[in-house]
């Protein structure tokens, strides 16, 4: 039931109660029972236990411990334990991160009220907010928590601050009076109140309509619940490749073990020898690879403001295709700031952002010195006048206490030099008339130095302006006459225009306590707005540039949207579309989908409105990241691919339903991290095109040599050793490779592009049949027939080696290694001259050598070893420069 469109005497019927009595204890226990606890109920999770053994159920994993169950039955003990190893090791990190994310629940618990003021037997109770029912009379006061939906009765000034519920950026004014028609949203029934909202001002009294899982932050709770967090894109890539894998080593298999019948015919000795291959040719260090690359790009973000809570999210940030954006705190100060100001035939520009009080006034773009200005300094004289917020400054900066509009007044008058405490030190405060939604107006009473009683009145300046009969004018009072409340008027549309909230100003002396809001002078306007952060224009631009769409999604009203999607540059009304939340409501899902592409404001939205807009754009194919930081805006984050939350304003809720919470609350930092994103990515495939390419090598060796009939030029081992330590280690080097040149300059990859695409498998098949091939000449050219111990250490070296040398070609497929700078990665430097001396070691190291099964080299034998080793870096430093070759040409 809509409870806004119900009277109040039709709200306390309903509920059988009573403004003065409320419920008695026997009615309330009775409701208790029937309708549950107030509280927020948790669906069952999964425990620990299986948390940590579903990280064992992806394919790629399952692939691995199928790898080590083989081996062991081979009776390759030292191989099983390594996969083990490994498949262990990134089970327990993907536990750890998800562990940590089960906790937006018990976030959401933290927002409700401990205890609450109700009425019950005709007295004034606190009680435990569980224990509350429909029905209760609820006692609201400045500062309380509201403790479940209620319809309003009574309003005494009374505003809430919604923000975290609706997005609202301004407390909002509540009228237990009024009632409303047709649907509307949560942000304009004024006549509501809603659990876990904040008293900012005034009292109240309402009668709770919803309790627990009903009210409108239960059903934000449930939507939260509901949403189950799909695999990212690189964890399906990796699914997909794994699959492939498993293919290509049963046809491996099967090849080597007809084959292999066919030219010696023993059947039992084939088939291990076959599986053997297999097992050799699964990359066990990937796994490895992908999640210490993801652990250390976390490690990067943090540094670039960006906390990752779940590892796999950093390779998502790299194909983000639509981001969207909360407007207040995100794209905006979430300060209010005095933008303009209207006194009689006058326009007066103010500069600076939020609560700082710093910034210049400008008319007409030439600097003004508002000191010299009568009647702008009596104007802001009377904002400081009428206000009861206050101005302060601590080690965060400058801070409000109270309305942030008022806050916005005190900014503005002390950018000219007026001090709020040196002119309330002047006037003696006699008396106030509080705002109220039926006056629209607020008036202050001061005795002025001379004695005089004075009246400042602030409000809504169609309803000002009817009780002004004067008008004041650098100095002067004069009659208002038609022409100017006309040209006021006008003043007022152009602020409004603008989507600036727009204040009048008036004054008046009394001699009597009578019509003290009649006969004022009129003194002006001011307009205000929740500016767009300095930065963000440029991280737009950035956006733009790499092809990423930005949709504002917000709380506010549309016009005030769409002024600053304009100011950002991001809204054309020639080909744009924005919808308030009823609108949207209006459409069916189908329907939606056909236009969500060209929506690019979204306004007066409610929780299930943004969880509609991210599923209908990932149903349209795109990988939607969401930003938030209210209650409001969980569930949708928690849906999105990638979800943002604001880490200095966003609440518990929003960060637990997360994947990333940016530390500084600036949108240009999820630009950095999405640049970020691209080159850990980028940086995944070149340590997989590197893996690949040397597995391939080595099948082909031992494939070939079998073919031909030749001893095996490898052993068990020393296929291990090069899979998991040599080839290991180089690849994780290549995590920390750095950026590329025009890496925002190219649009997002789609979702459902393959690891390895078909270009970068035949140039990964060449480079591993030109490693293969270096290995098989080195092993024929020390005859495995005469010395084969000898033969096999040199085809060892010679694989391990050229493994080393091909690493360089993986910085980049297309760009010389030496261009991109052969010392640029330090890390790769000291991988490989490590796995160059952990060679040495073997060959050398008498306590080594018996278990790998090799023996010592001469200088002869190094420098064909090293002739060979570096064709593949040659070939590839050939082919690089005849392609750039041919695209000059």
């Amino acid at each position: 039931m809509n409870w806004y469109i119900k009277t109040i005497d039709e709200c306390l019927s309903h509920w059988q109660t009573n403004k003065v009595t409320g419920l008695s204890s026997t009615e309330a226990l009775k409701r208790l029972k029937e309708a549950g606890s107030n509280q927020l109920k948790e669906k069952k999770r999964i425990g620990p236990l299986a948390m940590f053994l579903r990280q064992f159920t992806d394919f790629i994993i399952l692939v691995l411990i199928g790898a080590a169950i083989i081996s062991g039955i081979l009776g390759e003990w030292i191989d099983s334990l390594a996969i083990l190893t490994i498949v262990v090791f990134n089970s327990i990190m993907g536990f750890a991160q998800e562990f940590k994310a089960e906790k937006a629940l018990a976030a959401l618990k933290k927002l409700t009220a401990p205890t609450a003021k109700v009425i019950r037997d005709s007295q004034l109770q606190v009680l435990p907010t569980v224990s509350i029912v429909p029905g209760d009379i609820i006692l609201l006061e400045t500062g309380d928590i509201v403790p479940a939906d209620l319809r309003l009765i009574d309003s005494q000034r009374l505003s809430i601050e919604e923000a975290s519920l609706t997005g609202e950026s301004v407390p909002v004014s509540k009228d237990a009076g009024r009632c409303f028609e047709g649907v509307i949203s949560l942000g304009d029934q004024k006549n509501m109140a809603f659990m876990s909202t904040i008293v900012t001002a005034g009292k109240g009294i309402g009668v709770a309509v919803k309790t627990g899982m009903q009210t409108e932050l239960g059903k934000i709770a449930d939507m939260v619940q509901s949403v189950e967090k799909e695999s990212t894109p690189l964890q399906r890539r990796l699914e997909q490749f794994a699959k492939w894998l498993v293919y290509v080593c049963l046809i491996i298999c099967v090849i080597i073990f007809v084959v292999g019948i066919l030219k010696q015919g023993k059947i039992i000795e084939m088939f291990l020898t076959a599986v053997a291959v297999a097992v050799a040719a699964i990359p066990e260090g990937l796994p490895a690879a992908v999640t210490i690359t993801l652990a250390l790009g976390v490690q990067q973000m943090a540094r670039r403001h960006a906390l990752i809570r779940r590892l796999p999210s950093v390779e998502t940030l790299g194909c983000v295709m639509v981001i969207c954006s909360d407007k207040t705190g995100t794209l905006t100060q979430n300060e209010m700031t005095v933008t303009r100001i209207f006194t009689f035939n006058k326009w007066v520009e103010l500069t600076g952002v939020g609560y700082e009080p710093e910034g210049g006034f400008y008319q007409e773009a030439s600097p003004l010195a508002p000191q010299q200005d009568q009647s702008l300094m009596l104007l802001l004289k009377t904002s400081l006048l009428c206000n009861n917020a206050k101005l302060y400054k601590n080690e965060e900066g400058w801070r409000i206490i109270g309305d942030p509009t008022e806050g916005a007044l005190i900014v503005a008058a002390k950018k000219a030099g007026l001090s709020q405490e040196e002119v309330l030190n002047e006037y003696e405060p006699l008396a106030e008339i509080p705002f109220d939604s039926e006056r629209k107006m607020m008036t202050t009473i001061y005795k002025d130095p001379n004695g005089k009683r004075i009246a400042f009145t602030k409000g809504a300046p169609d309803i000002l302006l009817n009780l002004c009969k004067d008008i004041y004018s650098q100095g002067e009072t004069r009659r208002l006459n038609e022409e100017d409340k006309t040209t006021i008027l006008q003043a007022n549309e152009i602020f409004a225009s603008q989507a600036l909230r727009v204040i009048g100003f008036g004054y008046r002396e009394i001699n009597d306590e009578k019509d003290i809001e009649k006969e004022m002078t009129f003194l002006g306007l001011m307009g205000m707005i929740d500016p767009p952060r300095e930065e963000v224009k440029s991280a737009m631009i950035e956006c733009r540039t790499a092809g990423i769409k930005t949709v504002m999604i917000t709380g506010d009203h549309k016009i005030t949207a769409i002024a600053i999607a304009k100011e950002l540059n991001t809204f054309d009304e020639t080909k744009d579309m924005a919808l308030s939340g009823i609108e949207l409501d209006a459409f069916s899902d189908l329907e939606f989908e056909k236009i969500v592409e060209k929506v690019k404001v979204y306004a007066r939205v409610s929780p299930a409105n943004k969880l509609r807009i991210v599923k209908a754009l990932k149903a349209k194919g795109y990988t939607v990241a969401m930003t938030g930081d209210g209650v409001n805006d969980a569930p949708a984050v928690k849906e999105a691919d990638i979800g943002i939350a604001m880490g200095i304003t966003g609440t518990d809720v929003t960060k637990e339903a997360s994947d990333m919470i940016l530390t500084d609350d600036n949108f240009a930092s999820i630009v950095a991290a999405i640049k970020e994103g691209r080159r850990i990515y980028a940086n995944i495939k070149k340590a997989i095109h590197f893996l690949i390419s040397c597995n391939i090598s080595e099948i082909l060796v031992i494939f070939v040599a079998m073919i031909i009939g030749m001893p095996l030029p490898l052993l068990a081992l020393q296929i291990l050793w090069t899979n998991l330590v040599t080839d290991g280690l180089p690849a994780l080097a290549l995590s920390v490779e750095k950026t590329e040149s025009g890496i925002m300059k190219q649009p997002p990859r789609s979702p459902k592009e393959k690891i390895i695409t078909k270009p970068l498998g035949i140039l990964m098949f060449i480079q591993g049949v030109v490693m293969g091939l270096c290995t098989l000449i080195a092993y024929g050219i020390y005859n495995p027939y005469q010395d084969l111990v000898k033969a096999r250490t040199v085809a060892f070296t010679v694989l391990i080696l050229c493994q080393k040398f091909h690493i360089f070609n993986c910085r980049s497929e297309n760009v010389s290694c030496f261009k991109i700078g052969f010392f640029s990665n330090w890390w790769l430097i000291w991988s490989v001259l490590f796995i160059i001396l952990t060679q040495v070691a073997i060959i050398y190291v008498p306590y080594l050598q018996p278990i790998f099964r090799t023996v010592p080299l001469n200088l002869t034998d190094w420098g064909i070893i090293l002739g060979i080793s570096i064709l593949p870096l040659v070939i590839m430093e050939i082919y690089k420069l005849f392609t750039k070759y041919q695209i000059r040409n």
